[in-house]
């Protein structure tokens, strides 16, 4: 069990950041954080891109977040096709830190706004696979 289980499809089964998954199964969204320099990231690194250090850390990206900008996508690249039309979004949760993904397919157009809060959950996928969503 690893990053193999992350999203529809999968393109690497390994990686040194295949925790992601596991606090996922658990509820939990998490970034990384640099221990040399406090520079966080959203996806997860497993090198921090400020200092190149490999000494990374976890932290929980909670509450609420604001959506910053949003599209609707109806067209979908391989392996999507069955999905559109869906929303995907950039929150901007505490620390400034920023969250891209798909949001609740439940949401109406007229509820998506730049602006409106939200917060991530994740999804099971079914055939033993988990992502998140960002929903209000």
């Amino acid at each position: 069990m690893g990053f193999d289980q992350f999203g529809i499809i999968s393109f690497t089964g390994t990686t040194k950041a295949e925790q992601f998954v596991e606090f996922l199964k658990n509820n939990e969204l998490r970034g990384t954080v640099c221990k040399e320099c406090g520079a966080k990231f959203f996806p997860p690194r497993s090198d921090c891109a400020v200092c190149l250090s490999d000494e990374m850390d976890w932290f929980p990206i909670t509450g609420e977040g604001t959506v910053v900008t949003f599209t609707k996508a109806n067209f979908a690249p391989a392996g999507f096709e069955k999905d559109v039309p869906y929303a995907l979004a950039v929150a901007e949760f505490a620390d400034g830190i920023k969250v891209f993904g798909r949001l609740d397919k439940n949401l109406s157009d007229d509820e998506i706004k730049v602006g409106m809060k939200v917060k991530v959950r994740a999804v099971d996928l079914g055939d033993d696979r988990i992502s998140y969503e960002l929903t209000a």
